[in-house]
């Protein structure tokens, strides 16, 4: 009979997957947009927030220019999805920013590359849960009240939902993603009607309150209102995020995967660029408002009063004479920013998988699980993910601060490393028609590195006091861990390389039976020992208690052994101290000779036996493996509680378990 966790195990993840069914995990079209453009489509659902809320800052007067900064954030996307198109067809092999930064600039680009991304990753998991939570405390006021245990339960749901596979999560979230996609064009084409065709005076709630800047500033040419300009801006690229997946997740789709994942990307922009438009369009024909402190900016505000979110006030006022219009609405953007986490969810697992297999970080993270998932890469982004959450306490805006500083590093470097990988080509190559479209890919790509690299240092000056400075820090920590990484590896490898001499055997094998009492493993001990017919044999025990000790020697006389028993004393009660300084006393007399240590060990049934027995065992063994010229055997002892143990269950377990041999060139 199966063991519970085993059932839940597979309750939760299902059957395992043998290696052979990767390739039916890949991914059409239709699937791979949910799963990769989930996290940009529902951008849309704060990127507005942002630019409104900076906007706030200087008053309603303010709110005339955010057409102006959604326009600003259009040419930013298209320049980035152009630039991004040509990055998948130059590099399909699923590398992304990093393969493009580390192939083109040096290894150390690319790890700047990679902790950039790991850190948005997880930030786009935090940014996600939380303002999915919010939105949805718009309508349900317990979930609005319990904000972070619902973000914490979401995250534990949704790496449960990918443990299971990447191609079962994406039928999972392609219904909620395009539901997301008809319900905000449905709100958008309905919005568009009643004002645009038939005229109608729609306002939003926020519409007739009285808004006051803060700190005196004015909307005008003053430097500090440019300033603020800019800031809007830099919070409205908060749209951007997660076009950089679909580069990362190239070998997810289906053949021809890099045309799939160009064509992926287009739709990917051209709906988020409508979404973000149409959206500030619709708030301003509103009036709708959205200020950065209700409290301070709004006059005679309730002290209690909860600033309902963008989505929320033009869902209210679009389908003000359809509440069933309005809580679909408001449904389907909670889901699928939640569901916008999964990007990352399939974002971070890959990128650690191929920086795990550069040896830049633990090699468990190459590792594929029973459903061929990276499954120790989605548990790792879930536990940082959820540390996020509960320390800014599910507050979007306070997190969203954090945000986009990684992407915008990866942006620019991978479009440097474009521009570099094009006139490498260019140098070798002759066919006219291949140079025309090589310099035009080059053009874009350059295009893109100009643009990101100039929204990279806006972010940094706005938004580097506000909180981007942990992100920073947090690449720095990463990055630095990555290089300690890699050179222990490094290390490692090079301790194991044989020498080209021939190796020296050891002169003698001494072996030593460790004996606490005269039964039966030690009787197993011994005569493994004697069979494999060592230069010396001696049996060892501690003399702790006297009169223990003399009750094994008179033992030991009776049943005439001809193995000599060999007594250490241990005055202060110690076992692993007197055991240790025997055999590193063998070892000076003659270091040419390797000492053998057999330890009986005992094999038990049930996990509650374990405790019982062998940790004395375990910490001798333990400190022998740090000895040179030591060799540590266990003879193991079956007791009658293995008898109860399902041998078919384990063997199972064992070939279920996920595992990977040595790459060429790397230690095992």
């Amino acid at each position: 009979m199966a063991r519970p966790t085993s059932l839940l195990k597979r309750l939760l993840l299902g059957r395992p997957f043998r290696s052979d069914r990767l390739q039916h995990t890949l991914l059409p079209k239709r699937i791979a947009l949910p799963i990769f453009a989930s996290d940009a489509l529902s951008s849309v659902a704060y990127a507005p927030n942002e630019i409104l809320l900076t906007l706030s800052i200087a008053g309603a007067a303010a709110y005339v220019y955010s057409p102006w900064v959604a326009l600003a954030v259009v040419v930013v996307m298209l320049t980035v999805v152009a630039s991004y198109r040509q990055n998948v067809h130059a590099y399909p092999s699923g590398g992304g920013d990093y393969e493009v930064a580390t192939v083109n600039l040096g290894s150390k680009s690319g790890l700047a590359v990679g902790s950039a991304l790991l850190v948005d990753y997880v930030l786009t998991v935090a940014v996600s849960i939380s303002s999915g939570v919010e939105n949805l405390g718009a309508a349900i006021p317990l979930i609005g009240r319990h904000e972070v245990v619902t973000a914490v339960v979401l995250i534990a749901l949704l790496a449960a939902v990918n443990l299971r596979g990447l191609r079962e999560s994406g039928f999972m979230f392609a219904i909620p993603t395009y539901l997301f996609m008809l319900a905000m064009l449905g709100l958008i084409g309905w919005g568009v009607v009643r004002i645009f065709v038939l005229g109608e005076d729609l306002k939003a709630p926020s519409a007739d309150l009285t808004i006051l800047p803060e700190h005196g500033l004015q909307v005008g040419a003053s430097f500090a209102f440019a300033f603020l300009l800019v800031r809007a801006f830099s919070s409205g690229c908060a749209a951007l995020t997660g076009v950089e997946a679909i580069s990362n997740g190239v070998p997810a789709f289906k053949p021809p995967k890099s045309r799939n994942a160009a064509t992926t990307l287009l739709m990917l922009g051209l709906l988020s660029i409508i979404m973000l438009v149409s959206i500030i369009a619709l708030s301003l024909k509103t009036g709708l408002q959205y200020v950065e402190n209700p409290a301070e900016q709004i006059v005679d505000v309730a002290p209690n009063y909860v600033q309902p979110t963008v989505i929320a006030q033009l869902a209210s006022t679009i389908f003000d004479h359809f509440p069933v219009g309005f809580y679909l609405v408001i449904a389907v953007t909670a889901l699928i920013l939640v569901l916008a986490a999964n990007t990352a969810f399939n974002g971070f697992p890959v990128l650690g998988s191929i920086l795990a297999q550069d040896r830049y970080l633990p090699r468990q993270l190459h590792t594929r699980g029973d459903r061929l998932a990276f499954s120790n890469g989605i548990l790792l982004l879930a536990v940082f993910a959820a540390i996020l959450v509960v320390a800014f306490q599910a507050e979007t805006t306070r997190l969203i601060q954090l945000y986009i500083v990684g992407v915008f590093v990866s942006f620019t470097l991978s479009q440097i490393g474009m521009l570099r990988h094009w006139n490498r080509l260019l140098r070798t190559e002759r066919d006219q028609a291949t140079r025309r479209r090589m310099k035009r890919s080059r053009v874009i790509n350059g295009f893109g590195a100009v643009l990101t690299g100039f929204v990279l240092i806006l972010v940094l000056l706005t938004k580097f006091t506000h909180g981007a400075w942990i992100s920073i820090a947090a690449m720095a920590v990463i990055y630095a861990v990555m290089v300690g990484i890699r050179k222990h590896y490094d290390t490692v490898a090079r301790e194991l390389v044989p020498s080209e001499e021939r190796p020296v055997l050891p002169a003698r094998n001494h072996a030593i039976v460790l004996v606490s009492k005269l039964h039966l493993p030690t009787m197993r001990a011994l005569a493994y020992a004697k069979a494999t017919r060592p230069d010396t044999l001696t049996a060892l025990t501690v003399n702790v208690d006297v009169a223990d000790t003399r009750a094994i020697q008179a033992e030991w006389e009776r049943r005439g052994i001809n193995t000599p028993l060999t007594v250490v004393d241990s005055p202060y009660r110690e076992i692993s101290r007197p055991i240790i300084d025997y055999v590193k006393s063998l070892r000076r007399a003659s270091p040419r000779d390797v000492v053998t240590v057999y330890i009986p060990e005992y094999v038990v049934g049930r996990w509650w036996e374990h405790i019982l027995h062998n940790q004395s065992a375990l910490r001798i063994k333990g400190r022998l493996l740090y000895e040179p010229g030591v060799m540590v055997t266990s003879v193991p002892w079956q007791l009658a509680s293995t008898n109860s143990t399902d041998l078919d269950r384990l063997d199972r377990d064992l070939v279920r378990s996920p595992a990977r041999g040595p790459r060429a060139g790397e230690d095992a």
